[in-house]
């Protein structure tokens, strides 16, 4: 179902935008993203759990190894073997956004620890920032060897940042403490969260297809079409990689772990996308391109993993 929504979304959008003037972004589509699809998964983090983070601190050292060391190296070599600045820029990226809308369900229906889930998926978001300083060494440090020019200096980066912490982590979570005294409210939001979130996505990847500046992949389609090839190939094997590297560091006989090992499977593709409307300018279009197959990709990828997990316990 998701994965129906995600493709009616993004083609809606494309088409809106390629028979119109397509439209100009604006950064309430983070305020969007955070208050929809952010803001109720904060509903469970509870400031007692904190205590969690030193119970479990080898757990959450791992996945922080894991998420911010290991996947931004194989992100950076796969990124470097393709030849372009935009694609290696779009799974570096990824590389360096755990988790998702759907991880929560995942560590849920696999018997994972939801509650250290949950404060990983917090600290995941308070790391945002950090994911995109990554994202400007990246830029920074490789535009020699793909021989362009990186063009978003600090300052500009450093406003995006604060304006994504802000837009994406304070506000949700300033309005998840409020709603949580409207107790109606929040069990209205909780039991449709499900809907909220497929609505929220289908509306986040129509407005950001239909952008003016989304519409110059028809170019690169028609100009570089085996850009198409070498992004899907590339998202490919980051995730092969990845799945790797995940069971090799987690034991999944253990809850905690399990929780983990699907903040690590899984990539906030959602986010990635929002993100990268800010780093076009800088990457070009073609770092659209893996985000795009990321959901193709791992939304079947996560089905079949749970089964296979299910299987063997």
């Amino acid at each position: 179902m998701q994965l129906f929504i995600v493709l009616l979304g993004a083609i809606l959008g494309f088409i809106y935008g390629y028979y119109s003037d397509g439209f100009i972004f604006s950064s309430n589509i983070c305020l969007f993203a955070g208050l929809t699809m952010i803001m109720p998964s904060l509903f469970k983090v509870k400031l007692s759990d904190v205590k969690l983070v030193w119970e479990y601190r080898t757990v959450i050292a791992k996945s922080l190894f894991l998420n911010f060391l290991l996947l931004p190296v194989f992100a950076l070599i796969i990124g470097l073997s393709t030849n372009d600045y935009g694609i290696a820029a779009g799974i570096f990226l990824l590389s360096v956004l755990s988790g998702g809308g759907m991880v929560m369900y995942w560590i849920k229906k696999s018997g994972g620890d939801t509650s250290l889930g949950f404060i990983i998926l917090f600290i995941n978001l308070l790391l945002v920032s950090l994911s995109f300083l990554m994202l400007h060494l990246f830029g920074l440090y490789t535009e020699s060897y793909f021989s362009t020019l990186y063009t978003e200096d600090r300052n500009n980066m450093s406003s995006y940042a604060r304006l994504v912490v802000m837009l994406l982590i304070v506000i949700p979570f300033v309005t998840s403490r409020i709603i949580l005294l409207i107790k109606p409210l929040a069990a209205f939001i909780e039991t449709h969260r499900p809907s909220i979130s497929n609505a929220s996505i289908f509306v986040i990847l129509f407005y950001l297809f239909g952008l003016q500046s989304t519409q110059n992949l028809v170019d690169l389609f028609d100009m570089q079409p085996e850009l198409v090839w070498i992004s899907l190939i590339a998202v490919i094997v980051f995730y092969l990689l990845d799945l790797l590297a995940a069971r090799f560091i987690f034991t999944l006989d253990s809850p905690q772990e399990r929780a983990a090992f699907w903040h690590s499977a899984t990539r906030y593709i959602t986010l990635a996308l929002v993100l990268s409307t800010f780093s076009m300018k800088a990457f070009g279009v073609s770092m659209l391109l893996p985000i795009m197959f990321a959901y193709l990709i791992q939304i079947p990828f996560a089905i079949l993993l749970d089964k296979k997990l299910g299987q063997k316990g």
